[in-house]
């Protein structure tokens, strides 16, 4: 029961972030908007919305890692781990993990902090008419790395649990888009009736 409650606190740790940063697609759309507005009705365009927008968009981007992960959302190469035992899948994802997650994550998190102490160091601007800060953009960087690592150290325990036990521990459920469920059960000739309708509920059977 610890171990499941350090992974649901990872859950909602990336959860948490991966949410509230996704209110920024709504602050970039009215800006792009009222961008578009000013520049082809009023004629009085804007020089650090570009330059806005992209930050905007980075931040987003980057952000969504950490809770992209905890949903086990990124995309794999899954033809052959689909079809292989909990425990079989659980020891290639810990050695991947080993190999490549946590190195790569490690040296990003490290080189965004120094790129973001240098930014602040000599208050980095854009080049434009009016010029905006960078470093708050740069300190997102090695944000988003820390955040990663947390879960993917996470995902790596969830993988030695499962090597344990031979199943893996339950994730921190959140919404899913059961209309594309439907979709895609619908169109899969290789599952069946009773297992296309339980599939279905599971998806409409969310919880925070």
């Amino acid at each position: 029961m610890k171990i499941q409650k350090i992974l649901h606190t990872a859950d909602l740790i990336s959860t948490w972030f991966g949410k509230s940063f996704a209110w920024l697609i709504v602050v970039l759309m009215l800006l792009v908007v009222v961008e578009v507005f000013k520049r082809y009705i009023l004629n009085a365009p804007t020089a650090w919305v570009f330059d806005a927008s992209n930050m905007l968009y980075g931040t987003l981007f980057m952000m969504g890692g950490a809770y992209t992960l905890s949903q086990d959302g990124h995309v794999r190469g899954d033809f052959l781990y689909g079809s292989m035992k909990p425990r079989k899948q659980a020891a290639i994802d810990l050695v991947l993990f080993g190999l490549f997650f946590l190195p790569g994550v490690m040296a990003l998190t490290w080189s965004g902090w120094t790129y973001f102490q240098d930014s602040l160091a000599i208050n980095e601007q854009t080049f434009n008419a009016d010029p905006l800060p960078v470093y708050p953009f740069k300190f997102i960087i090695p944000l988003a790395g820390a955040l990663v690592l947390m879960q993917g150290l996470a995902e790596m325990l969830r993988c030695v649990v499962c090597l344990q036990t031979g199943e893996w521990t339950p994730r921190l459920k959140d919404a899913q888009e059961s209309d594309v469920v439907v979709q895609q059960l619908a169109g899969s000739e290789s599952v069946d009736e009773e297992a296309r309708r339980l599939a279905i509920e599971q998806s409409k059977g969310l919880k925070g």
